[in-house]
């Protein structure tokens, strides 16, 4: 007897025009719901991220016009990949219903008696036009705004657009994917009664920190896109309230848009810092120097967590150190309590907050967040006889436990994590160096510098970082930065993420 397979069922998920920040709750719940995802080329690759691990994705876009998948079989494919019970989800760039052949990949799955649901994005004349400081009505100017496609079905042999009602009907016009077409559009605008005079702006990359805006008239726009070589994917909008551009940009005007920023952190780590440059208008490119693995033996670490309650003091110098020591505390079915008597000692802001979460509150955050000035702190103490537990990397630098050890103090430094060089860097990264995207690139300590060096090669890496900007957490790392033949540009006065990035802020503005 022959099973019947239940079937599975289809999200039509608008994954916004190109920013990821832009998905819906909803959308962004649906794809960690899929077996299978099947993404656009418009749809940013940062929202995979949000697929389960067991998830198959399936690249099905176009580039101007060069199929992966023609639509019939993309319709197979939603069908195909239902029909062995699995959760799909179609992400498409922007919305699915607005000019995203929605429509035709639901007729598909109707007469294939799949059920699905469709998730709104937003879409890229919206969103392209909010980014670009466009807004696409105004009470002052218009009430109205029309959504168009600039480029019709190819089999078409009269044009479904009334330009004579589109010109003088309509007070902001979009045009979706129009660029090819643009000299067709602006005649046919001005052929049926719109002034040549009327503002135009085209938006590429709406909502991306790669965004270019290109403003002109009716008139001479389609010149200037040609000396510009401006490219498709771009929206085109027409009407008055271009002209408010010139005050309600915003997005562009941040102190880092246009400039691309190379991030060495180790991945668990890269999030914060890559979310605040792109804050201020970064691209950022996340290129991992340092995998953090535990030691190799976790024998050391247990043995000084057996006899904790024999410490006067804890030392973290990281918020990675905190990580590693408390997840062993809680392998061996111990928490904070086992710190009962024993002071700790927080080597700056991020990483007393960090032992928060764990109910510590530090009771010493030096403010100098360097190790010599941890040393400096603990010298105003009497240290001789007091045992001091000071878990670290495999590769920490000596000196406090040096320090330490000077003052009479009894310090066990078991190793609580490795750091280890990854086998390469991302393909993203490496062509984005390649191509001379990258303005600026951050090391945020030692290790990083070094790794980069020993995955690229020093001569390599030499050469790919000439002419862009070197910034260096603090003294130390930019110490090792010039030692392997950088020169350094920016370094803040207080080694924090947050005044690093104020420091890059600062020194691309005054450029």
């Amino acid at each position: 007897m022959k099973l019947l397979m239940k079937k599975g069922h289809v999200y039509l998920i608008g994954a916004g025009p190109g920013d990821p920040g832009l998905i819906t709750v909803r959308g962004r719940e649906c794809i960690s719901l899929a077996d299978v995802v099947v993404y656009d080329y418009l749809a940013n690759e940062q929202l995979l991220e949000f697929a389960s691990s067991h998830a198959e994705l399936i690249y099905a876009g176009k580039i101007g016009g060069a199929h992966n998948h023609e639509q019939w079989q993309i319709n197979s494919l939603l069908v195909e990949k239902a029909l062995e019970g699995k959760a799909v989800a179609r992400l498409k760039g922007g919305d699915p219903f607005i000019f995203g052949r929605g429509g035709e990949e639901c007729e598909a799955l109707v007469e294939a008696g799949i059920s699905y649901e469709i998730v709104p994005g937003v879409t890229a004349g919206i969103g392209a036009a909010a980014y670009a400081g466009i807004p696409l009505t105004h009470r002052s100017v218009t009430t109205s705004v029309a959504f168009v496609t600039g480029h019709e079905h190819q089999e078409k042999d009269d044009t479904e657009i009334d330009w004579e009602r589109l010109s003088l009907g309509s007070g902001t016009i979009v045009f979706y994917m129009g660029i090819k077409n643009l000299p067709q559009i602006t005649r046919s605008l001005m052929e049926h009664g719109r002034s040549p005079e009327t503002p135009v702006a085209l938006v590429r990359w709406g909502t991306r920190p790669e965004q270019q805006v290109l403003e002109g008239t009716l008139s001479d726009i389609t010149e200037k896109a040609r000396k510009e070589a401006f490219k498709a994917p771009a929206i085109t909008i027409v009407g008055e309230v271009v002209k408010l551009r010139e005050k309600l940009r915003w997005f562009d005007t941040r102190p880092l848009f246009g400039k691309g920023v190379l991030v060495t952190r180790a991945a668990d780590n890269a999030g914060e810092f890559s979310r605040l440059l792109a804050e201020r208008g970064a691209s950022v490119f996340e290129c991992p120097t340092i995998n953090l693995v535990p030691p190799e033996s976790f024998g050391e670490l247990d043995g000084t967590i057996e006899g904790l309650s024999s410490f006067d003091w804890l030392v973290f110098t990281s918020a990675n150190a905190v990580a590693f020591f408390f997840g062993r505390l809680a392998a061996k079915r111990l928490d904070a309590r086992a710190l009962a008597g024993c002071r700790v000692c927080a080597v700056g802001p991020k990483t007393a907050a960090s032992l928060l979460p764990f109910g510590i509150r530090p009771d010493l955050v030096p403010a100098d967040y360097k190790a010599e000035g941890v040393v400096a702190e603990f010298g105003r103490m009497e240290m001789k006889g007091k045992k001091v537990l000071f878990p670290k990397a495999d590769k920490a630098r000596d000196v406090i436990p040096t320090a330490l050890d000077e003052m009479g103090a009894a310090v066990t430094a078991p190793v609580a994590y490795r750091n280890i060089i990854p086998d390469g860097i991302p393909e993203k990264a490496l062509q984005a160096l390649e191509e001379q995207r990258i303005h600026c690139v951050t090391f945020t300590s030692s290790s990083t510098a070094e790794n980069l060096a020993e995955i690229l090669g020093e001569n390599r890496m030499l050469r790919l970082l000439e002419g862009v900007k070197v910034a260096a957490i603090g003294p130390v790392t930019a110490k090792t930065c010039r030692e392997l033949g950088l020169n350094v540009h920016i370094e803040p006065q207080e080694y924090t993420l947050e005044k690093m990035t104020e420091a890059i802020s600062d020194f691309f503005n005054v450029q």
